[in-house]
């Protein structure tokens, strides 16, 4: 899956924060390829009001 981050990560909780981190974006626009399993769903559920998730 592809996701894209969409909102800044200025203001969010520190644990959004720690998750956009461990998928490996930083910055708005970052995208990064990670796999399809139910570790990377609850992340991305996580912070989903910040990313965008394309398969």
């Amino acid at each position: 899956m592809k996701i894209t981050l969409k909102k800044s990560l200025i203001g969010c909780k520190k644990d959004q924060i720690a998750t956009a981190l461990s998928l490996g974006l930083k910055k708005v626009g970052d995208c990064t390829e990670q796999p399809d399993n139910a570790q990377t769903q609850g992340k991305v559920r996580k912070i989903s009001h910040l990313v965008t998730v394309s398969k």
